[in-house]
């Protein structure tokens, strides 16, 4: 995870407007507006590194409602277009969602076959590591 969060403090790249990272309270708030547990590991990715901006994808933030990334923005574009209600997305790619479930596992949902496909991660980090910065 260390390492993770590493890379992505160096890849960060400068933006006009950059963003912030939350703090506990706010994850709170967003939790109940989602009607949802956020999982743990979750948690730490946006308490830490929710604020980079790096590469084609653009994971969920959660400081600013204004934001195309705002995660209950997100979260309902998500939940309408098909994905399952007891995931929570991560990251919108076109039409596919990477979601993580309530156990801290990152999945791809895909628009096209409205369905889970066989791509997995065992965590956010795993996914932040192979997919994200791989972008």
């Amino acid at each position: 995870m260390e390492e993770v969060i590493e890379q992505l403090r160096e890849a960060n790249e400068p933006v006009p407007v950059p963003l912030e990272l939350p703090d506990e309270d706010q994850l709170v708030e967003i939790e109940e507006e989602l009607f949802i547990n956020i999982p743990f590991v979750f948690k730490e990715f946006l308490l830490t590194v929710s604020d980079v901006v790096y590469g084609s994808l653009e994971p969920v933030t959660v400081t600013d409602p204004q934001s195309h990334t705002y995660l209950p923005e997100v979260a309902a574009n998500a939940w309408d277009s098909g994905v399952p209600r007891d995931l929570i997305p991560i990251c919108q790619d076109g039409n596919d969602y990477y979601c993580v479930e309530e156990d801290g596992t990152v999945v791809l949902w895909s628009g096209e076959e409205e369905l889970i496909t066989e791509e997995s991660w065992e965590s956010v980090w795993h996914w932040a590591r192979d997919v994200w910065l791989e972008s």
